[in-house]
Formats: structure tokens, C-alpha cells, sequence
């Protein structure tokens, strides 16, 4: 039984393995740039699951074409809308907190989280 509902809905079972990846090395991981991927990873995985959940099968995208204006015909926009708006948004996040990152690298000298933090005790901030 478990694993029929797994085949059926494996897309979201790809997104749940791909958030606990990102969440992972988001939490294990010392280096700055390698937790900006982790948390791409999440951000990827998030919006995966919203197209998977906004997918209905043999319906088509909200672009009415040939008249064709019946609500069964076409999928709900709403999740797509909702997955390019994240999209812009994680690309701006991304960026900040990179150049939030070459900035902590330019003052001392290492991406290594724990270093960082040891530093700034050590400077009294």
C-alpha cells in the first residue's frame, strides 16, 4: 500500500528528499556558500512541490485558446503564479546573501562559519 501511493506521487516524494538534502547541508555545513546552496536546494524542492500539486493530468495551461472557456479544461494558475513570484524572490535573497559573503570574506579572510563567529568573540562584538 505504501509504496503504490510512493510511484503514484513521486514528484512530491522528490521534493520531500530534496527539502531534507537542503535542510541537511544547510544545518551540517560550515561553509557560507555551500549553505546558500542548501538553502536553493529548499527553495528548489518548495517549488517543485507547488508545480506537482498544481498539475492536474490531462488538463491544459490557463491560456484560453478556440473559445474553450470551461473551468474543467484548464489547471489552477494560482501555484504557477505562486512558483515564478518565489523564484524571483529566492534569486534576490541568493544574491544578497552573497554579497553578503564576499563581504565577510574580504574582512577576514574565511568562509568557515565557526571561524567567523570565533573572530568576532575574540573582537568582542
Amino acid at each position: 500500500m505504501f509504496g503504490e501511493n510512493l510511484f503514484v506521487n513521486y514528484g512530491e516524494a522528490v521534493a520531500m528528499i530534496l527539502f531534507g538534502i537542503g535542510f541537511a547541508n544547510l544545518l551540517f555545513q560550515k561553509n557560507l556558500i555551500k549553505k546558500i546552496i542548501g538553502l536553493n536546494i529548499m527553495d528548489t524542492a518548495v517549488y517543485l512541490f507547488l508545480a506537482e500539486k498544481g498539475y492536474i493530468t490531462g488538463r491544459l495551461a490557463p491560456i484560453v485558446v478556440n473559445g474553450v472557456q470551461d473551468v474543467e479544461t484548464y489547471i489552477n494558475p494560482i501555484p504557477s503564479g505562486l512558483v515564478l513570484t518565489g523564484i524571483v524572490v529566492s534569486v534576490s535573497v541568493t544574491a544578497l546573501m552573497l554579497s553578503l559573503t564576499v563581504r565577510l570574506y574580504r574582512r577576514y579572510h574565511t568562509l568557515d562559519l565557526d571561524e567567523i563567529s570565533a573572530r568576532l568573540r575574540k573582537e568582542g562584538l
